[in-house]
Formats: C-alpha cells, sequence, structure tokens
C-alpha cells in the first residue's frame, strides 16, 4: 500500500507515519515545518521528521507546502495513492487571528487541492481528514452546565456522553481557525457525498501524545507537561480554569482511521477524543501532572477566556462505535501522562 500523509512532521501525521512505516507500506510525508513559522522554535518539527528518517524504512519526506498546487500536482502524477491522510493544518485557535490569509490559505485552500488531485490522480484511495470540534464554534456552551468544585459538567442526562455530530456549525462563534476548518471539512464531506470519494472527516478534540510539539497557543495537555518538567510556570485563561476536554492518543486516533479505512462510509462525519472516560479540567490536569510527575507547577490566573472557547468540551463517540465496533480508546488519561513525562525528561537527558 502506498501512504501519503499531509503534516508528517506533526503529532498525528507522525503517528501515521510510524504506523504504516512499521507496517511495510510505503509512505510518503509532506510538512514544510509551517509549525516553527507559527510558533517559532518551540514549535519545530525537524526532530520528529529525523526520528522517522531513522526508524522508517520506507518513508520519504517532503517539504512541500499544501498550497503550492504545482508540486502536489507532480507528487500525486507520479504515485498512485491507496490512503491519504490529511493533518498539515494551521492548528491554532489563537494564533488564527494574526495570520487570518494564512490561515485560511492553510486549511481550506490547501485541502481543496489535495481532495482535487485525490480526485484526479488517486479516486479509489481512501482519503482521511483531520478536522476539529472548533466547527461547532462555541455553540457547544449553550448546554446546560452546572459548575462543580473543579470542573464544569452537563447537567442533563441527555447530555451525558457529550457533543454530538448533529451539534450546529453555523450561527456560533468559532474564531477564524474554527472557520477556516469548517471551510476544509464541508468541502471533504462535499468530495465524498458529490463525487463519491472515500473520505472521512474527524473532529478531534484534544489530540495528545509524546511527540506532540505542544505550545502556549495549541497542545494543551502536552505544553502543560512541557511547563511541569522544565519548571516553567503556566498561565490558565478564564472559566476559573475548570473548564474540560477529553484527550485521546495519537495511537488511538490512527486505529480509528484504520477501522475507516477498513470500512469506509462515504462523506461521514464523526467525532473523535477521549470521550468522559479521559475527560479532565485544566485543574484536574495540573493536579494530575504533579502527581505522576511529582512536580509542583505554578500558575498564573487571567479571567479573560479565549474568544469562542469551550466551557466544557466532551466528544460523544456514539457514532464512531456504532460504525465501527471494533474501535474503542484503549489509553487512560494517567497512562497518556504518563508515557509524555517520560519522553520529555529524556528528550532533554534527565
Amino acid at each position: 500500500m502506498k501512504v501519503l500523509v499531509t503534516g508528517s512532521g506533526g503529532l498525528i501525521g507522525s503517528e501515521a507515519v510510524a504506523y504504516y512505516g512499521n507496517q511495510g507500506h510505503t509512505v510518503i510525508g509532506i510538512d514544510n515545518n509551517m509549525r516553527r513559522t507559527f510558533f517559532g522554535p518551540q514549535g519545530d518539527v525537524t526532530w520528529n521528521i529525523q526520528r522517522l528518517q531513522e526508524a522508517i524504512t520506507h518513508f520519504t519526506p517532503l517539504a512541500v507546502d499544501i498550497r503550492d498546487r504545482e508540486n502536489l500536482t507532480a507528487i500525486f502524477k507520479e504515485h498512485r495513492f491507496d490512503l491519504i491522510i490529511h493533518c498539515a493544518a494551521q492548528p491554532s485557535h489563537d494564533k488564527a487571528k494574526e495570520i487570518p490569509l494564512l490561515d485560511f490559505e492553510i486549511n481550506a485552500l490547501g485541502t481543496i487541492n489535495l481532495l482535487e488531485l485525490t480526485r484526479q490522480h488517486s479516486p479509489d484511495a481512501v482519503f482521511i481528514y483531520m478536522s476539529t470540534n472548533k466547527v461547532y464554534g462555541d455553540a457547544p456552551n449553550e448546554i446546560p452546565l452546572a459548575e462543580l468544585e473543579t470542573r464544569y459538567d452537563y447537567v442533563r442526562q441527555e447530555d451525558f456522553n457529550g457533543v454530538s455530530e448533529t451539534c450546529r456549525i453555523d450561527q456560533t462563534t468559532h474564531s477564524l481557525f474554527g472557520a477556516s476548518k469548517a471551510a476544509g471539512d464541508i468541502v471533504a464531506q462535499e468530495y465524498g457525498r458529490y463525487f463519491g470519494l472515500k473520505v472521512g472527516i474527524f473532529r478531534g478534540g484534544c489530540l495528545t501524545g509524546p511527540s506532540h510539539s505542544g505550545v502556549e497557543l495549541h497542545g494543551f495537555l502536552s505544553y502543560l507537561v512541557k511547563v511541569a518538567v522544565h519548571n516553567k510556570p503556566y498561565s490558565i485563561f478564564g472559566y476559573k480554569g475548570k473548564q474540560v476536554r477529553d484527550n485521546i492518543h495519537s495511537y488511538d486516533v490512527i486505529q480509528a482511521f484504520e477501522a475507516f479505512r477498513h470500512n469506509p462510509h462515504t462523506g461521514q462525519v464523526y467525532n473523535l477524543g477521549g470521550g468522559r472516560q479521559n475527560s479532565v479540567s485544566v485543574l484536574e490536569a495540573i493536579s494530575m501532572i504533579d502527581q505522576i510527575a511529582e512536580t509542583h507547577i505554578q500558575y498564573t490566573y487571567d479571567d479573560r477566556n479565549r474568544v469562542g472557547d469551550h466551557i466544557c468540551y466532551i466528544s460523544d463517540l456514539s457514532k464512531l462505535r456504532e460504525h465501527f465496533p471494533g474501535w474503542s480508546v484503549t489509553l487512560t488519561l494517567p497512562q497518556i501522562i504518563e508515557e509524555m513525562v517520560i519522553a520529555e525528561r529524556q528528550r532533554i537527558g534527565i
């Protein structure tokens, strides 16, 4: 099998490269390290691409921009892909407002470039689009909530499992990032529904793992682990630190992609996160990391929440589990944090 992975130096992209490369498949990776442009040296993914080159025999990294249709076309003409996993993106809710044109070009234009080239040159391929729960904007904040001691949580029993794919995506404040990703999300659905391509759209919650180059503006749990290991200060923005996210390890994300590859449901969207079992507030995450890493995170509080931010977001995984009953979340939150702490300490030699 021949696999194309965009954003191959990022968290999910690198997990995909490792998984399919270790299975013996030929993997072409596209990543021009724009993450360094967005976030500076902390966001640099060069280390991850080099790690993959050393470990994966049949991996070829290409420093190509997904906005560059000419170079993308040459790649698609040279290779007939069986599987395309599109993870490349401008990924930050907050950064997008500083670079709105660049954000939209990467997230929307780059996505339709890849979809159209797939239609022209690899029409039988399975195409995975890594979307985001930010396509819902702040609509999830309309779900009735209760403020508990360390977190917010849903009041009604019918909301217990979290936010489903029926949540609306219009008439809601997205952030520019949410808007650009929604554009890519909808056009990916159309290439599935209208053209009949085997497209699956996965709306990620907090995706994490040891390969994440987390920074303050993106990658909450990864960044928090780095803060703990490096003994740096941390800032909480709004909601008393009781805002909730569900976290999923990158391995379980790839297993969801694999389930779709074996049984594609054309043009379907799926919420993808750790679900209630892996949900945690910022305050709870700080406490958990302190316990596991034997650290003491020093934090300050700013009562200004991020625009369009979710107060409590848990991914309802019912649809994903119904379509793919063999898939499940296999790594618990303590396991994920412990693995990330060990990896970060090894990275800096302590």
